[in-house]
């Protein structure tokens, strides 16, 4: 009998373990993940930005960033119009960059949606040079926006936001710094870009952009340039050996066409130094900083390789 009721009582814990453990491992999900700021960013270098900044409190859709691809012709489809309608935060580039994104914002219309256009933070429209995310300035108040944002959108994380604004900021660090090495050293260096893109990394790091504005803005709008301005832009990299022409030529590979390629080769034929540079954060899975600082890096040792005034 005894033996009995002993079975029956580590029958009866066994059903009790057993139910605990089904309740355990079929209870509901945890609420985290629902409690996340849902962010859309229209380019991959604001969305590694913004990520950085939200950690483990966002979940960050960029919507730009294949390698082999102009981010000036992407054309939007029904995925992007669901994540920027389910989005409570979206960041934009703006000044005619990303139009395809502010028709769908425009086009869901929700108003406590946060939306931060990049251009109008800066007091920049349409027609300006849209390349923002190559100033440091500009990143730097553009950072600062997405953290004010991020706060008033969830302020009951404003501290662990502030702790990853501070984080990110000291982060940026070696890409200022390097930014200011260049400029120390080579201040007044003449350099080519074929596209505007370059102008205001020339102007944060002090170089002397020689190229013909006209030329690198067409060649970015997908526009040819003048005759006269390529010309010009020729000569400046075939005669880069004499005083005040082009020590390095700036290229943009995401954005290469039969003109841009064709200046390469003959900056290439005259042993002039070439800096790849592209629009969005390559590779995709690493941190804005490091994309920044690698092209840096590269630009320095081109800088330093060319016999500048022999």
């Amino acid at each position: 009998m005894r033996r009995r009721y002993l079975v029956a009582a580590i029958l009866a814990m066994i059903l009790v373990v057993a139910t605990a453990a089904g309740l355990y491992f079929n209870r509901p999900a945890s609420q985290a993940s629902s409690t996340q700021v849902q962010v859309v960013a229209a380019e991959n270098f604001w969305g590694s930005l913004v990520s950085q900044l939200g950690g483990t409190h966002t979940q960050v859709l960029s919507i730009v960033s294949d390698p082999n691809a102009d981010p000036h012709d992407y054309e939007s489809n029904a995925a992007n119009a669901r994540a920027i309608a389910d989005a409570k935060f979206v960041i934009v580039n703006g000044a005619g960059y990303d139009d395809w994104a502010l028709r769908l914002i425009s086009a869901n219309s929700d108003p406590s949606q946060k939306v931060l256009n990049v251009a109008d933070l800066l007091g920049k429209q349409a027609g300006d040079n849209p390349h923002f995310w190559y100033s440091p300035n500009y990143v730097n108040q553009t950072v600062h926006a997405m953290y004010a944002d991020l706060v008033s959108i969830d302020r009951i994380n404003a501290a662990y936001y502030g702790q990853q604004y501070a984080g990110l900021n000291a982060s940026l660090g070696q890409y200022n710094s390097r930014i200011n090495e260049i400029a120390a050293m080579f201040a007044g260096r003449p350099v080519a870009s074929t596209e505007n893109i370059f102008v205001y990394l020339a102007e944060a790091t002090r170089l002397n952009l020689i190229s013909p504005t006209e030329f690198m803005n067409a060649v970015s709008e997908g526009n040819d340039p003048t005759t006269p301005d390529r010309i010009l832009f020729e000569k400046q990299i075939i005669d880069g050996t004499q005083l005040g022409n082009a020590t390095v030529l700036v290229f943009n590979e995401q954005t290469a066409t039969q003109l841009t390629l064709t200046i390469k080769a003959e900056a290439v034929e005259h042993l002039i130094p070439i800096v790849g540079v592209t629009e969005t954060v390559q590779p995709t899975d690493i941190r804005f900083q490091d994309w920044m600082n690698a092209e840096l890096i590269d630009l320095q040792r081109a800088l330093d390789s060319h016999p500048y005034g022999y």
